[in-house]
């Protein structure tokens, strides 16, 4: 049986996990196999967001498309980039006047993958619906895909559950981003749909989300503001690989993984 692999990596948090995937990922792809590569990037620019610089570093690096979430627009430049890059996405959610699209279509294996960005709503940004946005974009793309992901950036674990088994059987991969803490959750869901709650980060292992602890500590004890300072620990990249087979487009395995 031929299979189509696709890696799919959580928050990469600032430069330095840039730098590290540059160092690492298509090591990584030729050993696994891997055919695409997903990875969400709002997070890796110098001051969080994303820019033109930490965009252009993710896409050379090995990642072929990039989702955000509900830092995309932390940015000046990032208006630029969604609309001159259909390879970075923001979540589709948001309103249409805003620059950017919510999904993008992508050739690889011989197979052309949907690539979807949504944000949920609970303790998030009060944006559409998205049950109603996914449903939209599935249908306006039908008949011009092979395989459908979706990058569900959410807060809560409940959120992302409830649009995995809605969408279970009519998507192939479902992953959540944004709590940067990766799950232990993966499973083929009952109609087919391989799913995780949360790919954890890509980011500095010992830190709070990536930041240096002592920040947090400062922010949540202090109550004040406090500028956030990137860990200098050591990178580790966290993510998941889906396995799909190549005459059926059918989801075969989930393995969550790290390098």
């Amino acid at each position: 049986m031929k299979e189509i692999k696709l890696l799919a990596l959580g928050d990469v948090v600032r430069p330095i996990s840039c730098d590290y995937l540059a160092k690492n990922l298509w090591r990584f792809r030729k050993e696994n196999d891997i055919s695409a590569v997903v990875a969400n990037g709002e997070n890796s620019s110098e001051n969080g967001g994303i820019d033109r610089y930490s965009a252009s570093s993710l896409l050379s690096c090995g990642v072929d498309v990039i989702t955000t979430g509900n830092h995309v627009f932390r940015c000046f430049d990032s208006k630029k980039l969604l609309e001159e890059n259909k390879y970075v996405i923001r979540p589709a959610n948001y309103p249409d006047a805003l620059p950017g699209y919510g999904y993008t279509l992508f050739s690889a294996a011989g197979k052309t993958f949907l690539f979807i960005n949504v944000m949920g709503v609970i303790m998030m940004e009060p944006l559409a619906d998205p049950f109603e946005i996914v449903e939209k974009i599935l249908e306006k793309n039908k008949g011009r895909y092979d395989i459908a992901v979706l990058d569900i950036h959410a807060e809560a674990t409940s959120e992302k559950r409830a649009l995995a088994f809605y969408f279970d059987g009519k998507i192939n991969a479902v992953f959540g981003t944004h709590t940067h803490v990766q799950t232990a959750d993966e499973q083929i869901m009952p109609f087919g749909t391989a799913y995780i709650t949360d790919l954890g980060m890509c980011g500095p292992d010992d830190s709070v989300l990536g930041v240096d602890p002592k920040c947090i500590i400062e922010k949540l004890r202090m109550h004040t503001p406090v500028k956030f300072t990137v860990s200098g620990s050591k990178v580790t990249a966290h993510g998941a690989v889906f396995t799909f087979d190549a005459d059926t487009n059918k989801a075969l395995k989930i393995e969550r993984v790290s390098f």
